[in-house]
């Protein structure tokens, strides 16, 4: 109950209700509460569920959500059939898209019919209604001494298949739930295989530790439900930009390829404007050189000289299960090429350019075209045969570098570097964000835990089951801190006192064996 109070979600859900009309028994925070405990409670996300949940309350609590009243009869319980009508009051003010019924009514009335069940409410308000009451929700889940603990976020999507299946192609009739559609799961984990699924794509803001920061408790922040046909990078930038306008600092931003595949003007450019470090996995398709720029080869989000050797800039990320002496190589070649990498000495400015200087000029590499260079330790590569056609990049130390080059791959960290490898390697707290939600013991997220359909009451379902993972997080947070201070106290690290053992002798010996036992 003080998430929801903190929250003021049931407060806001009521000023979106129209004026006027017969009060309602059962408030909007009763329904919340009650679907609340009934995820606590290892249920799933049903109505009736949450309408059983209700009465395991004490009474006073009851009346005072309006679960109960008072008559001459005694203490009379809501029922069922009020606890679903009040969840579809709470609903239909921040539903975009409804899921009216269709029965009798003409498929070219349909649309009138559908604009009917809204009431005139505009979908664009509903939707920015539907992220507002989300949004409170997982930020009143937090603390306020780890609000500000941490400002990196790992993001990641998953499978959330919907408890309707899509009709046949020849079939008139919509899906029990429109909202929905065809998605492609993809499964890493060794003996899953990929598969399509009908439902919705599943998206979380996990906060994870800065680097060389403190630990933080693997809260989810932010969410976002939508169909596949949605571009789900898109989504996930307008959350997260969303969330930084409303006073959450925005870090470190980690994704795979998955992310920056797309567009930059869906995923990276608008998170670079938010003030947004990117640290992302590249799609194989993004690897490698992609081009030049004044001279210099682009590679991996990177500027390199132009002679780089090909076999570096054709460098892979490591493997997966290498050994120690895979990574002692592929440590070595990658310190090499970033030997040739062009590095920024200033910027980027309010528009987005950058001063970048040649590896050269920088002391990083042995080059003719650059005298001074020649002086330096044989310790550094040298430039044996420099092109013949002296580009910009050769001719100035220093060449200005437009917001427009590596847009889609430019990240904080250089591509396949030790330091690039550390960061990434935070973006798993998004996974088992995933396997916590799926865990039976947890959340037993997963085809059936939810039967309503429509993506704001499977958006409002996911985010209350946020709710109650985080407050569990906190609580083994709390517990393990609390564990490790009390180890490392003084009277923990005393010294044990230890009993004087007898020298192994041939004495000794013979007395074990001599031994009844």
């Amino acid at each position: 109950m003080a998430i929801l109070e903190r929250s003021e979600v049931p407060a806001l859900l009521d000023s979106f209700r129209p004026s006027g009309g017969r009060p309602r028994q059962l408030s909007s925070a009763g329904v919340l509460l009650g679907v609340l405990a009934a995820l606590d409670s290892g249920r799933p996300a049903h109505l009736r569920a949450a309408w059983q949940a209700l009465g395991t309350l004490e009474p006073a609590q009851r009346l005072r959500l309006g679960a109960a009243c008072t008559t001459d009869d005694g203490l009379v319980e809501v029922t069922y059939r009020q606890f679903s009508d009040a969840f579809a009051i709470l609903m239909a003010p921040i539903d975009p898209s409804p899921v009216p019924s269709f029965r009798g009514v003409a498929e070219d009335e349909r649309g009138t019919h559908l604009a009917s069940v809204r009431d005139g409410v505009d979908e664009e308000v509903c939707a920015a209604r539907l992220a507002q009451v989300a949004d409170a929700l997982l930020e009143a889940s937090v603390p306020e001494p780890h609000k500000t603990a941490s400002s990196s976020f790992a993001v990641d999507w998953t499978d959330h298949e919907s408890f309707a299946r899509p009709r046949a192609k020849d079939d008139p009739q919509p899906s029990a739930d429109p909202d929905a559609s065809w998605g492609h799961a993809k499964r890493n984990a060794p003996g899953a295989s990929d598969h399509l699924f009908y439902g919705y794509y599943a998206q979380v803001a996990t906060m994870v530790p800065d680097e060389r920061g403190p630990a933080v408790p693997e809260l989810v922040r932010r969410i976002c439900v939508e169909a596949p046909r949605t571009d789900p990078a898109e989504l996930m930038a307008r959350t997260l930009v969303r969330m930084s306008t409303s006073g959450v600092a925005l870090g470190d931003v980690i994704a795979d390829c998955g992310y920056s595949n797309r567009e930059p003007a869906h995923f990276a450019r608008p998170l670079r404007a938010a003030g947004a470090r990117l640290v992302f996995d590249l799609h194989p398709a993004d690897r490698g050189p992609r081009g030049t720029f004044e001279g210099a080869i682009c590679a991996n989000g990177s500027l390199y000289c132009p002679a780089t050797p090909s076999v570096l800039l054709g460098l892979g990320p490591l493997r997966r299960g290498a050994d120690a002496t895979e990574v002692a190589a592929h440590e070595k070649s990658t310190g090499e090429l970033s030997r040739y990498r062009f590095g920024r000495i200033a910027g980027p400015d309010a528009d987005g350019f950058e001063r970048a200087i040649c590896p050269a000029a920088a002391g990083r590499l042995r080059c003719p075209l650059r005298p001074a260079s020649m002086a330096a330790a044989n310790d550094r590569p040298s430039v044996l045969n420099p092109p013949e056609r002296r580009e910009r990049c050769c001719c100035q130390q220093t060449i200005t570098v437009p917001p427009e080059v590596n847009e889609k791959t430019r990240q904080a960290h250089e591509y396949l570097g030790a330091a690039h490898r550390g960061s990434y390697a935070r973006r798993t707290a998004s996974e088992r964000s995933f396997a916590e939600a799926a865990d039976p013991a947890q959340g037993g997220v997963r085809r059936g835990w939810c039967c309503l359909f429509g993506v704001a009451k499977n958006t409002l379902m996911y985010a209350l089951v946020r709710v109650v993972l985080n407050v569990r997080r906190i609580e083994a947070f709390e517990r393990r801190r609390a564990e490790s201070e009390r180890r490392g106290s003084p009277e923990r690290r005393r010294k044990r006192r230890r009993r004087a053992r007898r020298p192994v002798t041939s004495e000794t010996v013979g007395e074990i064996h001599e031994s009844p036992d």
